[in-house]
């Protein structure tokens, strides 16, 4: 039996879809869904929730292309 997931429209493009990411808070618990963002690359909306208050489009980074901190 197949799954079908369907994630929400953009509201800001209207193209891409918010697909949600999963993180850790600061004690180490799993936080579901602390995140979405459009996938559209012309788009990239986005909302985050960070100790329970709501940030609208923060700059989104390409992991990628971004040098790794040297520690």
């Amino acid at each position: 039996m197949e799954t079908t997931i369907n994630f929400p429209q953009c509201q800001k493009c209207h193209t891409g879809v918010l697909v949600p990411f999963s993180d850790f808070g600061g004690q180490g618990a799993s936080v579901t869904f602390k995140a979405w963002v459009c996938i559209n690359p012309d788009c990239f909306f986005n909302l985050k929730i960070r100790n329970g208050d709501v940030y609208v489009n923060e700059r989104v980074t390409d992991a990628v292309r971004e040098p790794r901190p040297v520690r």
